[in-house]
């Protein structure tokens, strides 16, 4: 993004994670300048000789020079520094933070507000190790690596695409929660594993004879002990901000605890077996879904049958599910708005995970789902990034052929791609129709995916639909947004309106006529593009 190409970037605290952050920005470009402040002078000295940070000095004295200002410490230190650096900087700048705790910073008994934190943005650095210090840090720590944004009330879509930009050029994955969730999901997975790695060092060194305890200990206390080499001060600051969350994980561990020491004194190997074997099963799963390459796999469904007697009675209240098809839409429309979207109702399956996920790597930044309600900060029309990867639809043809719509008409390349399933679904009834309108796509030889898009400016076409199909028309509507001129549709009978409807609601004008053509019962969708 290029708007912070040349933003000065103040980094306060050059630990592992500050210089790590100051190492990538002065990789992603050598140009940039990038000013800094810690208490340690020597780290600071160091990463000025390297080059990696222009000059140092006094907070009070470099906020007002920086256009982006990272506060690379710890979370009770966030607190402590904001009111010093709200004074200082200038009105037009951006904070940003890395730390693991978010609520503590606006909850009542700190003087701060959303409205007065309108320029400071938080956000969470998934990444690290039990290692600190500047000399500890390197130039592609965040690489792939998740990144979490917590974006308030008081935020504007501007400031968050931008700090959104900032870590994206590190090479993070973007995500986006709430700050609630943020610390309840790091409590769970984060802090009380650090918390645990401590209380089995602090045990074990207490026992008789722990010198010979830790003499024979194997590589397996080596791995879970590795935690408790955390930085001390950085790790009370986060017990202390996040105590709540924390307290309530820790009293569900210590109830798993008891129940195991239940079973290990009644000797229930039966039971004992089933809950490790569950553990395992757990573990794995998690290390093949987000620690290796997603696999393009075929989905299958194995067919059951029910049988159902009458009898009895239902009492209670449901929700219905939310629908696919307009979850993807709500994704699409919402990240190429202008402004906040919120969505509720969201559908949270694969399909519509996978949009979201696509529409992040594009530098949207989109908190949630949590409880199928979404907030997404749109770029507007002209603002998604070029994708640094392939993006995965799955299984979801209709996540497919709108992207290529909408795809084909920005200016950079991508690629769609998916399951093996998907890999095998006509692509062409979207692809030809595009091509009319100047659009230079690829598919594979069978007119299946990949589809490789190459950006291009596109025309407005009168396109006959040879069938009903709504993905062929959202498709070329969503094309037909950016194309210079009329897009024309003619269906040959009424196919499904999400679009068209959605569309509208967030401002675009869509002309349906019924009357022409009624003879033959086709109906023109009359969309004109290019409008803001």
């Amino acid at each position: 993004m290029n708007e912070i190409k040349n933003k000065v970037v103040l980094i306060v605290g050059l630990g592992m994670i500050g210089g790590s952050i100051a190492r990538g920005l002065k990789k992603a470009n050598p140009e940039r300048r990038i000013i800094a402040c810690d208490t340690d002078a020597q780290a600071l000295q160091q990463a000025v000789d390297e080059g990696v940070v222009s000059h140092s000095g006094e907070l009070a004295a470099l906020c007002p020079l920086a256009d982006i200002i990272i506060l690379a410490v710890p979370p009770l230190t966030v607190c402590e520094l904001l009111p010093e650096v709200l004074k200082s900087m200038a009105p037009s700048a951006l904070i940003t933070d890395v730390a693991s705790v978010k609520s503590h910073i606006f909850t009542s008994s700190q003087q701060f507000s959303e409205e007065a934190l309108a320029n400071f943005v938080p956000a969470h650095p998934i990444a690290g190790s039990e290692q600190s210090g500047y000399s500890a840090s390197v130039e592609d720590l965040f690489d792939q690596r998740n990144v979490i944004l917590t974006p308030h009330a008081g935020n504007s879509t501007d400031s968050v695409a931008i700090i959104n930009a900032l870590w994206r050029e590190l090479g993070a994955n973007v995500l986006g929660m709430t700050r609630t969730r943020h610390d309840e999901v790091l409590a769970a997975t984060s802090h009380l594993p650090h918390l645990l790695a401590y209380a089995i060092v602090d045990v074990l060194v207490k026992q008789e004879q722990s010198e010979d305890i830790f003499r024979y200990a194997a590589g397996g206390f080596a791995d879970f002990s590795r935690l408790a080499s955390s930085d001390a001060k950085m790790w009370s600051d986060i017990f202390v901000a996040n105590s709540a969350a924390v307290e309530k994980m820790l009293d569900d561990y210590i109830q798993s605890l008891l129940d195991f020491k239940k079973a290990i004194q009644n000797k229930e190997h039966g039971k004992l077996e089933e809950s490790f074997g569950a553990a395992k099963q757990t573990r794995e799963n998690f290390i093949s879904q987000h620690f290796k390459p997603k696999k393009q796999e075929e989905m299958t469904s194995n067919q059951l049958s029910f049988s159902v007697q009458p009898g009895g009675q239902v009492a209670g209240t449901i929700r219905v599910a939310g629908d696919k098809s307009i979850s993807h839409r709500s994704i699409i429309l919402a990240s190429i708005a202008n402004g906040i979207t919120r969505v509720t109702g969201f559908l949270e399956g694969e399909d519509a995970l996978n949009t979201v996920a696509a529409f992040r790597e594009m530098g949207v930044t989109i908190v949630g789902p949590e409880n199928g309600e979404l907030t997404i900060y749109g770029v507007g029309k002209n603002g998604l990034q070029a994708p640094r990867r392939p993006l995965y639809m799955g299984n979801s043809g209709t996540a497919m052929r709108l992207l290529a719509g909408l795809l084909a008409a920005q200016s950079f390349d991508s690629e769609l791609t998916g399951d093996e399933s998907l890999m095998e679904r006509p692509m062409n009834r979207v692809a030809q129709p595009l091509r009319s309108m100047g659009a230079r796509i690829d598919t594979g030889d069978s007119g299946t995916p990949p589809l490789t898009i190459r950006g291009s400016k596109l025309k407005g076409i009168t396109y006959e639909m040879p069938i009903a199909s709504a993905q062929v028309k959202s498709c070329l509507l969503l094309a037909g947004l950016y194309a210079e001129g009329e897009t024309k549709l003619l269906e040959p009978a009424p196919c499904r309106d999400h679009t068209e409807r959605m569309l509208q609601g967030f401002g675009y004008e869509v002309v349906v006529d019924a009357q022409e053509g009624a003879c033959c019962g086709r109906r023109r969708r009359r969309f004109t593009g290019n409008s803001d």
